[in-house]
C-alpha cells in the first residue's frame, strides 16, 4: 500500500481510544430542516452528527467554528449516505488494520 500523506501531528485533532471518549449530545440546529440530531463531539471542533438533511437520513463528519459568539458548522466535513455508511463500516477492521500498522 502506498502512502499518500505525511506523517501526522502528534495532535491530529481526533480522539484517542485510551482516555478521550467522545461526547454524545442532543441538539436542535436551526441552521437546516431536521429535528432533533444526535451528535458526538470527537474534538474541540470536530462533530459526529446522525440528521436528515433533504430528507435523508445521514452521518455527517464536520469542523465547525465561532462567528459572533456562536458556532456554527463549516465548509470542512462529508455527509455520508446510509449505503455509504454500511460501506465503511463493513471495511473498519481493515481500516484499523492499516492504521495499527502504519500503512
Amino acid at each position: 500500500m502506498s502512502k499518500r500523506f505525511g506523517k501526522r501531528k502528534e495532535d491530529d485533532g481526533f480522539a484517542s481510544e485510551s482516555n478521550d471518549r467522545p461526547k454524545k449530545t442532543s441538539k436542535t440546529d436551526d441552521s437546516d430542516d431536521s429535528d432533533d440530531n444526535l451528535v458526538w463531539e470527537i474534538s474541540k471542533n470536530r462533530r459526529v452528527a446522525v440528521r436528515n438533511w433533504q430528507g435523508k437520513l445521514v452521518v455527517d463528519f464536520r469542523e465547525f467554528y465561532v462567528k459572533d459568539g456562536k458556532e456554527m458548522p463549516g465548509k470542512k466535513g462529508i455527509s455520508l449516505t446510509m449505503d455509504q455508511w454500511k460501506v465503511l463500516r463493513e471495511h473498519v477492521e481493515e481500516i484499523h488494520k492499516a492504521v495499527a500498522t502504519g500503512e
